[in-house]
């Protein structure tokens, strides 16, 4: 098979995996993916790429209302393992944030996450939410 019919067919099913607002979430993944170095101070700037055809306001509702099938998704990248030798394991690397909100005891799922610059108790933790 070609390289450009192995790259069709992971972006065709790299499709199928969105289930509400497949179209503007499939532009925004290309926009993230081609954003110079990186560089996006904003979602709305994403709207600005070249790949993202659609207003920005459509931006804003598929990141409210789009869905991913996340089962497909694990699935889709565990089928397409990165380049590499036949010998290397795969890397994948996900970002995770954190929301501190030390002060909202009461809040449902709050954990414990890592935090490069705020402490409590001397340790570099704070209470929160972690999103990806």
């Amino acid at each position: 098979m070609e390289p450009s019919d192995v790259l069709r067919a992971f972006r065709q099913s790299l499709y199928e995996c969105f289930d509400r607002r497949a179209d503007a979430l499939f532009e925004l993944t290309d926009a993230i993916l081609t954003a110079a170095d990186g560089a996006v101070p904003s979602p709305v700037h994403l709207s600005l790429q070249a790949p993202h055809r659609r207003g920005w306001g459509s931006l804003y509702a598929a990141l409210d209302r789009g869905r991913i099938d996340a089962a497909a998704l694990r699935g889709l990248l565990a089928r397409n393992p990165l380049a590499g030798g036949a010998d290397e394991h795969p890397v994948y690397a996900v970002d995770v944030s954190v929301w501190p909100r030390c002060d909202a005891e009461a809040s449902p799922e709050r954990g414990f996450y890592y935090h490069p610059s705020r402490h409590s108790a001397g340790q570099p933790i704070v209470a929160g939410w972690a999103y990806q």
